[in-house]
């Protein structure tokens, strides 16, 4: 009787095996590893093994949009011809574009309303407040899978959910119920130990990430918190680190689920959602960075990268002009309502002007409810709408040379709508001192830390969150489209040859995709009008880059040269979609950001990576370029030679593709392959 049952247990196990299709090796590494990113997506492959670097496809559970993103995408999922979204749970959020200056963004919100009404998906209406502080508190659950079409996705981490930023039209595959792909990450542990001491704030436990390993350091990895500091951070807390471990190229940052998921959930109608998730131990991690939270300072990250951190004290006594706390990073009810004690009985600077962004409206409503709200009115501030706002240069821009202190994730050159202005990233403490003493000072001079408690109860409203029609009138349900939004362009195969490729500009490191596509309020409500928000492209660096690539269209096309991390930041697909519209044909760089290069693949540019980085230097712009058998070195993964016809040289340049990623690039984009 015990053999046949050792039997059976064989046979279960190898079932298990064809299933994953896992090696025996790969297999019995993979049920050594108990981490809590390992757990989740072990659950979720249904497309390949566990093998770090090589590909694999998992089932979607969530997906989220954002208006500045989910028109195009939900141009695209109505291209696929589906019925319905198959996700267990998909929510359109329109918080990005809410400055109604005319009607491009009310038509647009329109369009996401009724798209959202016919094809089963909730919709967070403009005003409920920014989608991944509403989608902590009312939608992540731990263990699910979440993508979204914003690079600040991984925020519902600190749920213990993975949750990844991707493009538009991932989106759309995942609701049409295609799953979802990605090259098998390590997984980096980061061991907290000891506690936060007064003033010093979750958002500096991730700028000290980001000084140890930078803008770069993440890229190919999950960054998993455990060890006993994490007992010592509440969910709002974590969901402030694994939102900004996005900065350093990480795929995604997650936390263990706990006692502490289970009283926020608990807190939000939701505990009956909560499953445990223990954490990992350290031989469950490739590599491990340990920070001891008790020792840790203030922290500050100077222009213009996230990446450029300093102890604050480095900077004492510089003049602060405008100081803005909020965003996705740092909007919780902990952050707001710590910000309004500090404040109290207190004026802010003469010389500085202080805005405040709340989350969510329940953010809103509990400091209404103990009067912290009128903490915020009475010391000067102005208080704006619950939205992304001024994180993406709309509605509280600074002055001309401005010195800006904001509680934001990113510090990109021109993100703030203004060139000239320097941006420091620092913790809603830091934020909250200087904007009472006018200056980068020590926040303990305001006194006693106030202690932070949840709330007993909250009073939940969902009422802004719209329900979908049902199923039998879905059929019923008008799509509404306004004059702005543009059709799709045509895509079409990949040539085996380019013969006449102009390169059209040449760029260092670390471009990010707002050096790109820019933000702000003039260019994001074209976002469903491909036509013109293509002649925006590299505007922050060069104007005149829309113009040279349609001549070079007409000539053949274009090519972007550029240095390493290229496309680094948001998830934003019109830096890959517009681009392609102008005729560019091929990008050429020392590395790439993840999200931006499966952009590349899904619009069918070709993404090239110099094999030899000095070929980065002969190059220059307006070289013209030759490059062909393009389709047999790609399908026999061999180096693509590029010809640099001005000069008389060739270039050997790799692409570290998947063979589904070959086969959707020689396609011409993911909307013709398979189709």
């Amino acid at each position: 009787m015990i053999l046949n049952r050792y039997f059976l247990s064989v046979i279960q196990v190898m079932q298990v095996l064809v299933i994953y299709n896992f090696s025996i090796l790969n297999f019995e590494v993979y049920a050594k590893m108990t981490s809590v990113a390992r757990k989740i997506l072990k659950e979720h492959i249904v497309e390949g093994a566990w093998e770090v670097g090589k590909e694999i496809g998992i089932k979607i559970d969530q997906t989220l949009t954002q208006d500045a993103t989910g028109t195009m995408a939900y141009l695209q999922f109505e291209a696929m011809k589906v019925k319905r979204v198959t996700t267990e749970l998909s929510v359109s959020y329109i918080d990005h574009n809410t400055l109604q200056s005319d009607f491009k963004n009310p038509d647009d919100h329109r369009y996401l309303m009724s798209i959202a009404d016919k094809y089963g998906i909730k919709c967070s209406r403009p005003g409920n407040g920014i989608c991944h502080q509403v989608n902590l508190e009312r939608f992540a659950r731990p263990g699910k899978t979440l993508i979204g079409s914003d690079s600040h996705t991984p925020t519902a981490g600190g749920m213990g959910q993975i949750a990844i930023g991707v493009g538009g039209l991932d989106i759309a595959i995942a609701m049409r119920g295609g799953s979802f792909h990605l090259k098998t990450p390590k997984i980096m542990g980061i061991k907290l130990t000891g506690k936060l001491q007064p003033f010093v704030a979750a958002k500096d436990v991730i700028l000290e990430v980001l000084r140890r390993i930078g803008v770069k350091g993440g890229v190919g990895h999950i960054l998993e918190y455990f060890g006993p500091g994490v007992k010592t951070l509440i969910v709002p807390e974590r969901a402030t680190i694994t939102n900004m471990g996005a900065e350093t190229g990480a795929t995604t940052s997650v936390f263990p689920s706990d006692e502490i998921t289970k009283q926020f959930l608990a807190l939000e109608g939701r505990e009956d959602q909560w499953i445990e998730l223990p954490e990992g131990k350290d031989e469950d991690f490739d590599e491990i960075m340990e920070i001891n939270l008790s020792e840790l300072e203030p922290l500050i990250a100077k222009p213009h990268s996230p990446g450029n951190v300093v102890p604050l004290s480095e900077l004492y006594g510089m003049k602060v002009d405008q100081v803005a706390i909020g965003s996705c990073t740092n909007s919780s009810l902990k952050d707001l309502w710590t910000v309004a004690q500090l404040l109290k009985g207190k004026k802010i600077a003469r010389a500085t002007v202080l805005g405040i962004s709340p989350g969510s409206r329940q953010v809103v409503a509990e400091l209404a409810k103990d009067g912290s709200l009128a903490n915020f009115y009475a010391a000067g501030a102005r208080m704006l709408e619950n939205a992304c706002g001024p994180c993406i240069g709309i509605g509280f821009a600074p002055k001309t040379n401005a010195v800006r202190l904001c509680t934001f994730n990113r510090n990109f050159f021109g993100r703030s709508g203004v060139k000239s202005a320097n941006v420091y990233l620092v913790s809603p403490e830091v934020a909250v001192a200087a904007a009472i003493f006018g200056e980068v000072t020590d926040p303990r001079k305001l006194g006693d830390y106030p202690k932070f408690k949840m709330p007993e109860s909250l009073e939940i409203d969902d009422s802004m969150i719209l329900e979908p029609a049902s199923v039998e009138k879905a059929d019923e349900v008008e799509i509404i489209r306004g004059p702005n939004i543009a059709p799709l362009p045509d895509f079409f195969p990949l040539p085996d040859q380019f013969d006449h490729l102009s390169v059209v500009i040449k760029v260092e490191d670390d471009i990010t995709t707002d050096h790109i596509m820019p933000a702000g309020a003039k260019i994001l409500p074209l976002r469903s009008n491909l036509p013109l928000i293509s002649m925006h492209v590299f505007e922050q660096i060069d104007e005149d880059f829309p113009n040279r690539a349609l001549k070079a269209k007409e000539a053949g096309g274009g090519v972007v040269v550029g240095g390493s991390n290229y496309g680094q930041g948001s998830s934003r697909e019109h830096a890959a979609l517009a681009p392609m519209y102008l005729g560019i044909k091929a990008k050429l760089v020392k590395s790439y950001a993840r999200i931006h290069k499966d952009n590349l693949v899904n619009f069918g540019i070709l993404p090239l990576e110099f094999k030899n980085e000095e070929d980065y230097d002969k190059i220059k712009q307006g070289d013209i370029l030759s490059i062909k058998n393009i389709i047999a070195s790609l399908k026999e993964g061999k180096d693509i030679i590029v010809r640099n016809e001005t000069q008389g040289f060739d270039i050997h340049s790799t692409y570290n593709l998947s063979e589904r990623e070959t086969d959707i690039i020689i396609a011409g984009g993911s909307l013709t392959y398979g189709s």
